[in-house]
């Protein structure tokens, strides 16, 4: 039961590290939140730090859900608890302690989770992710297209209820967080990638 709530809330704390403001702050660039969009994410440092920083802060905020899925996965097989550690570390990088709760949009995490929660569902988000955005050129779309069919991919690829309610959960933050960019699609107004 101890090892459970350390694995939940460690997973949370290390969620709530910035890959983006720590990338930012070493490389000499200004904080992402003042920027642009205003996302600590891999997409706004890419568009005002280059392809070097955006290239570091995403490997980072991948690692983090590998990290914290992998660690769990190697301590425990119970799915209840592999879903709280999943949407626990997604949670600290949409809303980190460190960071007055100010976080960034979390696909990359969740990449990060899901592909050691269940590989093929990891697998099929990221070539959904690519084939909209080779398609269409908005990260945004690909992201909010992802999030969508993450929980029918974790029916059909794992079955596993607990995984299922937590990716609903997981999804609804997704779209949630990109409603700005839902309403510059709308408009029009999003920028393409490149």
């Amino acid at each position: 039961m101890l090892i459970n709530s350390l694995l939940i809330i460690s997973a949370y704390l290390l969620g709530s590290v910035s890959g983006a403001l720590l990338v930012c702050k070493i490389m000499g660039l200004s904080d992402p939140r003042t920027q642009g969009s205003g996302n600590p994410g891999a997409t706004n440092v890419l568009r005002h730090g280059g392809k070097k920083a955006a290239i570091i802060t995403l490997c980072l905020d991948v690692l983090k859900g590998v990290i914290a899925v992998g660690v769990a996965k190697w301590l425990t097989t119970e799915a209840g608890i592999l879903a709280a550690v999943t949407l626990a570390v997604f949670l600290g990088h949409l809303y980190p302690i460190f960071f007055q709760f100010r976080g960034g949009k979390g696909v990359a995490t969740a990449f990060g989770a899901l592909l050691v929660l269940a590989r093929p569902v990891g697998l099929a988000a990221l070539a959904t992710w690519l084939m909209i955005a080779l398609l269409f050129r908005y990260s945004s779309l690909s992201a909010i297209v992802t999030a969508i069919l993450i929980p029918a991919y974790l029916f059909w690829l794992t079955g596993v209820q607990e995984y299922i309610l937590m990716s609903f959960i997981m999804s609804a933050l997704l779209i949630w967080r990109h409603r700005s960019n839902i309403r510059q699609l709308w408009t029009g107004q999003e920028d393409k990638i490149g």
